[in-house]
């Protein structure tokens, strides 16, 4: 059985899809917390020791340090034969999704979210261009879950634990009221919850949290 370690800081999306992926498919690892608000990763120390990309999560694999959240999840799905999709056409949904997602979902909704709640002031005009483009991006995949309980089709795959990853911290760090604006969306988060094994970024994710400004 493979050894993991992730370094993580508790507020990382990224890193809550790695770690709710181990637990699903039963695995566990340590955790590797990292003084993210220090500007520790911003190092180069920290770069040549742990990540040249200078980017949380890295996740250890029997002490090979991999790295960008996307194809760890692939290859996690195939090393266990879970959540990667059963068939040619789920598995091409998948990698639209996540890559959909990399492009136009998570990306900004972690910055929105960051600005909005761990700095002490932002932008209100860069706030609100990434608040439009989230609410677009929003529409977008509540329409997709209008049609199908997971976005590749009936199972959750890595697409979904991807794009709820920045959805599923608490409402007043996201500023998101979901239940209102994109229901779909929201009943699609109460199925992912529901999965056995399932858990919150906070309980996977312990450690020292960052300081809020809201």
């Amino acid at each position: 059985m493979p050894t993991y370690r992730l370094h993580y800081f508790p507020e990382s999306g990224n890193a809550y899809k790695l770690a709710l992926m181990l637990t699903l498919c039963g695995q566990t690892f340590e955790p590797v917390w990292t003084d993210f608000g220090s500007g520790v990763t911003r190092t180069a120390e920290w770069r040549a020791r742990v990540n040249p990309m200078g980017e949380i999560p890295v996740l250890e694999d029997d002490g090979v340090r991999l790295t960008q959240t996307a194809p760890i999840l692939l290859q996690l799905a195939e090393r266990y034969g879970r959540f990667g999709g059963t068939n040619a056409a789920e598995k091409f949904e998948v990698l639209r999704w996540l890559f959909w997602d990399n492009h136009k979902l998570s990306s900004y909704c972690a910055t929105y979210r960051f600005a909005r709640t761990f700095m002490p002031s932002a932008n209100p005009e860069v706030q609100a261009y990434f608040r439009k483009r989230i609410d677009d991006a929003l529409k977008i995949l509540g329409t997709r879950l209008s049609q199908n309980a997971f976005a590749a089709g009936d199972a959750p795959t890595i697409a979904d634990f991807s794009m709820m990853a920045y959805l599923s911290f608490p409402d007043d760090e996201t500023g998101f009221d979901l239940p209102a604006n994109h229901p779909a969306v929201h009943a699609w988060l109460g199925r992912i919850a529901a999965l056995p094994g399932w858990r919150s970024p906070y309980d996977l994710l312990p450690g020292q949290r960052l300081p809020r400004y809201i």
